[in-house]
C-alpha cells in the first residue's frame, strides 16, 4: 500500500494499515508532520492562551478588590517557545513513532499519477492499494488586486518577526475570529472583514453574540461586505468594500478565508478520479475514490477539516483497503471547537441545518446568565443551544458558546451518539458549578422555566 501524505490523515493510515500486516510505503513531500502539528492547531492554540492569559489581567477586574495587568514583553521570545512545542511533538508523535512499525518506509518525494501508474519521484512504484492524504492549503479569494499585495495565511501569519501595529483579517470562519482575537489581545489593532457573518456554519445567535463580544474588546467587524478591490498603499494595505465599511487600511492583511484541498497537478483527474468543485476528492461511505483500490482521507476531501477527522477517517480507509469495505465513515455526531473567547463547540444539527433538511424540530435556547458556574465566575457570555426532533424527542444537535465551552462538547457528543432525548438528558446527574450542567439545564428549558427551579433541582 502507498500512503500519500505524512501528516494526521497519512500517519494514521499508515499505522493502522501495518497493524493489520500490510506493507506501506509512507510518501512525504516537506516537513514531515503535516498542518496540524506544524502550523494549525499546536502554534495557534498555544498562543491563543498565551493572549488569553493577557486579556486574563485585563479581566480580572471583574471581581470586586482585584486589579492588576498582565502584558506581552517579548513577542520572539513567545513565538520561539511556541517553535519549540511544534519541534517537541513533531518529533515525539511523528518523527519517533516510524522505527516502532516495522511495516512502514518512509519515503521522501513527491507524487503524482502518470499512464495509470503512481510516479514518486521520477520512478513508478508498484503498488497495491493506494490512500491519498495530501491535506489542504489557504485558499486566496478571487479579490480584484490580490495578486500584487504582500499577505499573510495563517502560516505565515504564526511565523511573523514582530507583530504589526494594524491587521486586516479577511474572513470571518474559525481562522479569522481565532486569529484575529488573539493579535487583538497581543495589542494589534485588528478589523475582520467578511462577506456573510461571523462564524457562517453556526447558527445567527451565535454570529451575533460573537461579534458583540469581539467589538467589546475592540476588534472592528466588517460583517456583510462586497470585496471591491484591495490594493497596497505606502504604509500597507486598503481594501474597497460594498456595504457599510467603505475602506479599510491596515498595514498587513491576514488572508482567512478558508483552505483548498491540495488536489491539483497530481494527475488525479486524468487517473479518473473525480473532484468536487472545491478540489476535494470525492469518496463514498467506505473513503473510496471513484477509482477501485484509491482511497483518501482528511482535508484532501475537502470536508470535515478537523485534525481528528483526518485521524479517523485516515484509518477507516486504511481498513476498508486492507479488509475490504467494513467499515462506514459516520460523521453525524462530529463535534467542532472553535478557540475564541468565549469557546463555541459544536455538535450534530445546528437548527439551520435541520430546518434546511425539512426536520420538524424543537429548540431549545439558554443564555448562560442561567448557568450557576458562569454566575460564580462573573462571566455570563455566552449561550447554550439544543436541537431535538418534535415527535420522539431525540436529540439532533447543538451548540455551546461559554469561556470553558469545549472541554463541554463531547458530553453532547455522547448523548447524540447514543441516541439520548432531551428528557433523558434533563434528568441526568450533573456536577454542580460547572459549564457542562449547563447542558442539563437546557434540555429542562424545552419544558420548564429554569430560573424556577433550585440549585440542582430538576
Amino acid at each position: 500500500m502507498a500512503v500519500i501524505g505524512a501528516g494526521s490523515a497519512g500517519y494514521s493510515a499508515a499505522i493502522a494499515a501495518a497493524d493489520l500486516g500490510a506493507k506501506v510505503a509512507l510518501v512525504g513531500h516537506g516537513t514531515i508532520g503535516g498542518t496540524c502539528v506544524n502550523v494549525g492547531c499546536v502554534p495557534s492554540k498555544t498562543l491563543i492562551r498565551a493572549a488569553e492569559a493577557v486579556h486574563g489581567g485585563l479581566a480580572a477586574a471583574r471581581f470586586p478588590g482585584l486589579g492588576g495587568a498582565v502584558q506581552m514583553d517579548d513577542w520572539s521570545v513567545l513565538a520561539a517557545s511556541k517553535d519549540d512545542l511544534v519541534t517537541t511533538l513533531r518529533q515525539k508523535k511523528y518523527v519517533d513513532l516510524l522505527p516502532a512499525y516495522d511495516g512502514v518506509s518512509y519515503i521522501e518525494g513527491k507524487a503524482r499519477f502518470a499512464d495509470g501508474a503512481l510516479i514518486v519521484g521520477d520512478a513508478p512504484m508498484k503498488v497495491g492499494k493506494v490512500i491519498l492524504a495530501m491535506g489542504a492549503h489557504a485558499a486566496v479569494p478571487p479579490i480584484p488586486g490580490m495578486d500584487s499585495v504582500p499577505y499573510l495565511t495563517s502560516t505565515s501569519a504564526l511565523a511573523l518577526d514582530r507583530l504589526p501595529k494594524s491587521l486586516l483579517v479577511i474572513g470571518g470562519g474559525v481562522i479569522g475570529v481565532e486569529l484575529g482575537q488573539m493579535f487583538s489581545r497581543l495589542g494589534v489593532d485588528v478589523t475582520i472583514c467578511c462577506r456573510s457573518r461571523l462564524l457562517p456554519e453556526m447558527d445567527p445567535e451565535v454570529s451575533a453574540a460573537l461579534k458583540n463580544y469581539l467589538e467589546a474588546e475592540g476588534v472592528r467587524v466588517c460583517a456583510g461586505v462586497g470585496y471591491q478591490r484591495i490594493a497596497q498603499t505606502q504604509s500597507g494595505v486598503e481594501l474597497t468594500c460594498e456595504g457599510h465599511c467603505d475602506t479599510v487600511a491596515a498595514e498587513q492583511v491576514l488572508i482567512a478565508t478558508g483552505r483548498r484541498p491540495n488536489s491539483d497537478g497530481l494527475g488525479l483527474e486524468e487517473r479518473g478520479i473525480v473532484l468536487a468543485r472545491n478540489g476535494g476528492i470525492v469518496v463514498d461511505d467506505h473513503l473510496e475514490t471513484s477509482v477501485p483500490g484509491i482511497y483518501a482521507a482528511g482535508d484532501v476531501t475537502g470536508r470535515d477539516q478537523f485534525v481528528y477527522m483526518a485521524a479517523y477517517g485516515a484509518k477507516l480507509a486504511a481498513r476498508n483497503a486492507v479488509t475490504g469495505n467494513q467499515y462506514r465513515y459516520d460523521n453525524s455526531s462530529m463535534p467542532s471547537v472553535v478557540f475564541t473567547d468565549p469557546q463555541v463547540a459544536s455538535a450534530g444539527l445546528t437548527e439551520t441545518t435541520a430546518r434546511a433538511q425539512g426536520l420538524d424540530i424543537k429548540v431549545s435556547l439558554l443564555p448562560l446568565d442561567a448557568v450557576p458556574r458562569a454566575l460564580a465566575a462573573r462571566d455570563t457570555r455566552g449561550l447554550i443551544k439544543l436541537i431535538a426532533d418534535k415527535a420522539n424527542d431525540r436529540l439532533l444537535g447543538g451548540q455551546i458558546m461559554a469561556p470553558e465551552g469545549a472541554d463541554s462538547i463531547q458530553t453532547l457528543v455522547l448523548a447524540i451518539k447514543h441516541g439520548m432525548t432531551t428528557l433523558e438528558l434533563g434528568a441526568t446527574i450533573f456536577p454542580y458549578l460547572t459549564t457542562v450542567e449547563g447542558l442539563k439545564l437546557a434540555a429542562q428549558t424545552f419544558d420548564k422555566d429554569v430560573a424556577k427551579l433550585s440549585c440542582c433541582a430538576g
